[in-house]
């Protein structure tokens, strides 16, 4: 069997669906969602399986305006994954546009030479005639070479989207073993699970000034996992929403990061996690390596 692989670069502005995207094209969770912009950081690759094709996914943080140094890092490794891709596809959230970070975003694509892809999602909540002329406004605004109208929530036209992904991958071998869906590492993605859940938990209440570092991920001798991980953030007072009263709130964060985690690796978890203040962790070259962003001065 002729073996195909190549990368798809999934861009668009803060929380147009990407990472439910690519988590429904993969078959599996690989990327943290949670409603609020922004919630990817680094940039990740998922990878789908169709047939003899290997589908190299790059989830990209959500582009906007960069203000600090986190932004400007979030937004220098969305397009580090269009780089080289065989295919961009731009995710576009059909209900709120964000039309002040789509225009730049589509400005931009229009220059672009690799080959052009727009999702319109979320088509379960439009309506299909207004939709039909976004895709044409869409179209001509950056020379898109297909549409697709996707509901990555609920599945609608994502097989149709990924079969036709496959068939633009070049002839090629696989570049990761077939039972690989994604390219962090367990280490990674345990701290992506745990700010899933801070997010998830503590809505508002704690903005972007937060970030899991791993400290020690060990396998015990009765096949167990020890992970011990430190959660950083700028202020004292945003440690005391973390803890919550006598503890509670860390206590259910720890709780459902370790159930999901029991999940995701199929063995008992065992899960520690402190909250450690440091005021510029925005600015410490260190944290950024961590994470999986490059330090952007």
């Amino acid at each position: 069997m002729t073996q195909h692989c190549g990368l798809i670069a999934v861009i668009g502005a803060p929380n147009a669906g990407k990472s439910t995207l690519v988590n429904a094209l993969v078959g599996q969770k690989v990327a943290i969602v949670s409603p609020k912009a922004q919630t990817t950081r680094a940039r990740l690759l998922g990878i789908a399986l169709q047939g003899d094709a290997q589908i190299i996914l790059a989830d990209t943080p959500g582009i906007f305006a960069p203000k600090r140094r986190l932004d400007r890092a979030m937004v220098s490794a969305a397009w580090e994954g269009a780089h080289e891709a065989d295919a961009i596809l731009l995710v576009v959230d059909s209900v709120k546009l964000r039309r002040h970070e789509l225009t730049p975003l589509l400005e931009t694509l229009k220059a672009r030479p690799e080959r052009k892809l727009l999702a319109l999602n979320k088509v379960d909540a439009s309506a299909k005639e207004p939709l039909l002329v976004l895709a044409q406004e869409l179209t001509a605004a950056a020379d898109f070479d297909e549409v697709f109208f996707v509901s990555a929530l609920t599945g609608d036209g994502v097989p149709e989207l990924k079969t036709r992904l496959a068939e633009l991958m070049p002839e090629g071998p696989w570049l990761y073993p077939e039972d690989q869906v994604s390219d962090a590492s367990e280490r990674l993605l345990a701290c992506e699970i745990t700010r899933e859940q801070l997010y998830r938990q503590l809505h508002d209440e704690l903005p972007y000034d937060s970030a899991v570092r791993p400290e020690s991920y060990t396998h015990r001798k009765d096949g167990s996992i020890e992970i011990r991980q430190q959660i950083v953030v700028a202020r004292d007072s945003q440690k005391a929403i973390i803890l919550g009263k006598k503890g509670a709130r860390i206590k259910a964060i720890g709780e459902a990061a370790r159930q999901e985690l029991s999940e995701l690796l199929g063995t008992k978890v065992h899960l520690f996690l402190h909250v450690k203040v440091e005021e510029g962790w925005s600015e410490a070259r260190d944290i950024y390596e961590e994470i999986g962003l490059e330090w952007v001065k």
